[in-house]
């Protein structure tokens, strides 16, 4: 069994996106009004947020895949 590989930079910047703006982003929705089809701006943007995370961790999945893949050719 051989030790598992760091990240690469891009994939571990990919994994913080959803992090930073689900974290650090409460100043700017932090809030009831406006609501959007009846739905609080605090719920849609935190909904949305855990879409766009699958987004970025497949991102981080495919560059990792491909530098694995670049990896075994070498």
């Amino acid at each position: 069994m051989e030790p598992a590989a760091k990240p690469s930079l891009g994939a571990l910047l990919l994994a913080l996106v959803p992090f930073g703006g689900m974290c650090f982003s409460v100043a700017l929705w932090d809030r009831v009004e406006p609501r959007i089809g009846g739905i609080p701006f605090n719920l849609v943007w935190l909904v949305g947020w855990i879409a766009l995370c699958s987004v970025c961790l497949w991102g981080a999945y495919r560059l990792e895949t491909r530098r694995e893949k670049d990896r075994g050719r070498e």
